[in-house]
């Protein structure tokens, strides 16, 4: 059964022809959890955003500057005062929402395999009984430009591709669903994945500020809130120190700590990475003989590299270089999004990788999966490419940031001065080489809150990478944490 809608709001420059509108499409569904039957209704398409227009001074009207496409799930039947709603997206930025939407959250998910046992096309979908909607109302959201979202004819793609445009565009999405289906005393949360994470933080504090909505919650998965932990730049050692713990964890999953457990050599790893590497680097060249070749030593046995290269290379390992050296001698590369993953490359004298094995290893399951559930189960039709990751959002602009390194840990901060309930979860992957587990503790360490308030932040650790939920086992748990999370902070 579907229905076309064009909208809950008209206007009057939408009458004009060319003037676009929502469009919408809504389907009914049906899903089991745990012997439990959900009726579900499911509402695609895309949303018009529009701008108001002074002219001399004067109001002019509300010109439409971008279509957003979404897709929400709502159940059937339930108290909208009482219900959550959970606004979820990836990151990039460039990245459609695919990946929670169909890796996670969603009451439908792709079947694309793991290390070692990848499934081959065309690929398949099943019901997800894990599925977050068991617990909340459910709203993906595609940055402009990403998957079915562009600017309208006549708009600058550009002003959405950067930090403040792109928070004030999903905001004002998240404002107009809130408003038009009545659910501004829901329960309200925000879940975001890598570059999402530093969306959602800064959404956080702008819905407060802008509109005046609190949240209850954000769920940040494989986070990254302040860029200057990543930033792998000449006289920035930070990150050598923040990513330590990761390379050693990708050293022992592929077999180069023995039989150690994993617990020992991230425990011994970050007690180096704390004290005495980070006194390494900052002694420079004041560093005598034997001392560094104790660093270099220490070092190289955590992360599995040769005490040449870690010395070749002054004791500062780029995360890619990394991936490209660490099993070079078995001709293999590692992924940086899931370093469980390897790879074959064009050669094996490179400096750096051509391609990332674990970006390959899921690209095409989750392509087929969203086009095909898209068209055939939510019966939305776009002849437009469903762009999955783009690289047209770039060079994304950071101008807020000019002179600066880019964070968000202070607006993250602000928000939860601000508003003392929101609760904060927080998602690790150990083998996540992209937003390290390690550098997402520094900033949650030093955040600018009352030491009370980080009681209201709560941490998840599983051993996969960054889009963790590839990994089965560590798909069903995150699932369970959380619904748990959702549950406890909904306060109803």
């Amino acid at each position: 059964m579907t229905d076309k809608d064009t909208g809950d709001e008209k206007t009057p420059e939408a009458t004009d022809k060319d003037t676009p509108v929502d469009d919408l499409v809504t389907t009914q569904h049906s899903i089991t959890v745990k012997r439990r039957k959900l009726n579900y209704t499911t509402t695609t398409g895309r949303v018009v955003l529009r701008k108001e227009v002074l002219t001399d001074g004067k109001f002019d009207g509300h010109l439409a500057k971008a279509e957003v496409f979404l897709t929400a799930y709502t159940l059937d039947g339930a108290d909208p005062a009482k219900r959550p709603v959970t606004f979820a997206f990836n990151g990039g930025p460039g990245s459609s929402s695919v990946w929670l939407h169909l890796g996670l959250l969603g009451p439908r998910r792709v079947v694309s395999g793991d290390v070692g046992e990848l499934v081959p096309p065309p690929y398949d979908l099943v019901d997800n009984p894990e599925t977050l909607l068991a617990h909340s109302d459910l709203v993906f959201i595609d940055p402009v430009s990403t998957g079915f979202s562009r600017a309208v004819k006549g708009e600058k793609p550009g002003e959405f591709h950067g930090f403040q445009g792109d928070v004030e565009s999903v905001g004002e999405v998240i404002r107009l669903w809130t408003s038009r289906h009545g659910r501004w005393l829901s329960p309200k949360f925000l879940a975001g994945e890598s570059y999402g994470t530093t969306r959602a933080a800064a959404l956080a504090e702008h819905l407060q500020t802008r509109y005046g909505m609190y949240l209850n919650g954000l769920m940040l998965i494989s986070s990254v809130l302040d860029f200057g932990t990543l930033d792998f730049s000449e006289g920035n050692d930070l990150p050598h120190s923040l990513f330590l713990p990761t390379y050693a964890a990708i050293a022992h999953y592929h077999g180069l700590h023995g039989d150690r457990p994993l617990a020992d050599v991230l425990a011994e790893a970050e007690e180096f990475a704390s004290r005495d590497y980070p006194w390494a680097l900052a002694r420079g060249h004041r560093l005598s003989e034997e001392e560094r070749a104790s660093a270099v030593s220490r070092y190289a046995a955590l992360t599995g590299l040769s005490e040449d290269y870690v010395d070749r290379v002054n004791l500062r390992v780029e995360h890619v270089r990394f991936f490209t050296e660490v099993l070079r001698s078995q001709r293999k590369v590692v992924g940086r999004l899931d370093s469980r993953f390897t790879g074959a490359d064009t050669d094996y004298g490179r400096e750096l990788f051509s391609e990332d094995p674990s970006y390959s290893a899921i690209m095409g399951p989750y392509t087929a999966a969203l086009n095909h559930y898209l068209r055939a189960e939510l019966e939305y039709r776009n002849d437009l490419p469903y762009e999955i990751l783009t690289r047209s959002v770039h060079p994304w602009s950071y101008k807020e940031f000019e002179g600066t390194h880019v964070t968000v840990a202070n607006k993250l901060s602000a928000a939860m001065r601000a508003n003392p309930d929101l609760k904060v979860h927080i998602a690790y992957g150990h083998f996540d080489g992209a937003t390290p587990y390690y550098a997402a503790e520094h900033v949650v360490a030093h955040l600018q809150v009352p030491t009370e308030l980080l009681d209201n932040i709560e941490a998840a650790y599983y051993p996969a990478g960054h889009m963790m939920y590839v990994h089965e086992p560590s798909r069903v748990q995150q699932s369970k944490d959380l619904a748990a999370f959702v549950q406890a902070s909904a306060n109803r």
